[in-house]
């Protein structure tokens, strides 16, 4: 058994490097990453920047994931986001240690939320959901 890796810089490069192997190989959305990604060793640094400045408050990501998401709105289905986080699930409790991927999963969970809410519902949906 191979020990946890660390929640630094290195541990979140290899937990990115490992969760989107498996995301990428996926049944089910694999085909949107690939489709979407050209630049995968590019977007691999972006990721392992994002989960360091989620994780780590290091401050080295300057994009804006929002507009990338909703640019692949039409394929993007709110059952993915299932998917997603229960490879996240499974990648962080098998690399991390119990309490490093418990954080993990709980500030991806909120991430996921709120793309969610950001692509398939609008304050008019909230409006008329409150109305019924």
């Amino acid at each position: 058994m191979t020990p946890p890796l660390p929640l630094n810089d290195e541990g979140l490069d290899r937990l990115v490097d490992a969760f989107y192997t498996r995301v990428r190989a996926d049944d089910m959305i694999g085909w949107i990453f690939n489709n979407a990604i050209s630049d995968w060793p590019h977007h691999l640094e972006q990721l392992s920047a994002f989960w360091s400045s989620v994780m780590l408050t290091s401050g080295r990501y300057k994009g804006r994931p929002m507009p990338a998401h909703m640019k692949h709105k039409a394929h993007i289905r709110p059952e993915m986001f299932d998917r997603w986080l229960a490879l996240w699930a499974e990648t962080t409790n098998e690399l991390m240690t119990p309490q490093d991927a418990a954080n993990l999963q709980e500030k991806a969970a909120r991430i996921g939320e709120s793309l969610k809410l950001s692509l398939f519902f609008s304050p008019e949906d909230l409006v008329s959901r409150a109305a019924e």
